[in-house]
């Protein structure tokens, strides 16, 4: 980050601390230029491919991908993992299993997250490729607010959990208001993409908030 700031690739404030958080499955994930676009003027997806260029040459990272709207999805050794945050101190019972019902706020967390990996699966069948774009909807700026408020390095699992119940809520909203995937003969264009995109970043951000949370989140949870 500093280095690109220092070459002239970005023009935005060096941030004294990343959020990057370790996932269950050894990969890191960070929003970082999500919330540089502002300052940068420019798209997130653009100042993520900024700084994904010049990870991918930091010792002991294997790759990175940019992911969703502007997230950095980033593949590393132990040595460098080891040092991230790692899973919640979660007290018992964060949320019942059943009912299997919108009542349950567990269950519209989970099912939130297997919407976003359904659309994901779906989009791949016709297609469409994930973009950036605007999102003029107010159900889909909250929803990107949300996202990129996501207290990543909370230590504390109750602000985690009603962060997430908020990301579903605002997802299931999005989900059923403004579709990703096209109806019919509806033509595929780059609001779709750009929908999808927000759909991915849906599913990374509540994957890892149920990991955090020691859940393993699943694309098929039982339904009612």
């Amino acid at each position: 980050m500093r280095a690109a700031v220092a070459e002239g690739e970005l023009a935005v404030p060096v941030p004294v601390r990343a959020p990057v958080e370790a996932r269950a499955d050894g990969e890191c994930s960070s929003p970082l230029p999500l919330r540089l676009a502002g300052a940068a003027g420019r798209p997130a997806r653009e100042v993520a491919a900024v700084l994904a260029e010049r990870l991918a040459r930091q010792p002991g990272v294997r790759g990175v991908r940019v992911t969703g709207p502007g997230f950095l999805t980033i593949d590393a050794d132990a040595s460098l993992t080891g040092r991230v945050d790692g899973v919640l101190d979660v007290p018992c019972g964060t949320w019942p299993v059943r009912p299997l019902t919108f009542d349950n706020p567990g269950f519209r967390v989970r099912f939130a997250y297997a919407r976003a990996a359904a659309v994901r699966r779906h989009a791949a069948d016709l297609g469409i490729c994930a973009g950036s774009g605007p999102t003029d909807e107010p159900f889909e700026r909250r929803l990107l607010g949300l996202l990129t408020g996501f207290p990543r390095h909370q230590r504390r699992a109750r602000p985690v959990i009603r962060h997430l119940e908020l990301i579903a809520d605002a997802y299931h909203d999005v989900h059923e208001r403004c579709p990703a995937l096209p109806k019919g003969d509806e033509p595929i264009t780059g609001l779709h993409a750009a929908r999808l995109g927000l759909a991915d970043a849906v599913r990374v951000t509540v994957g890892d908030g149920l990991r955090l949370l020691g859940e393993v989140p699943s694309e098929r949870p039982e339904r009612a």
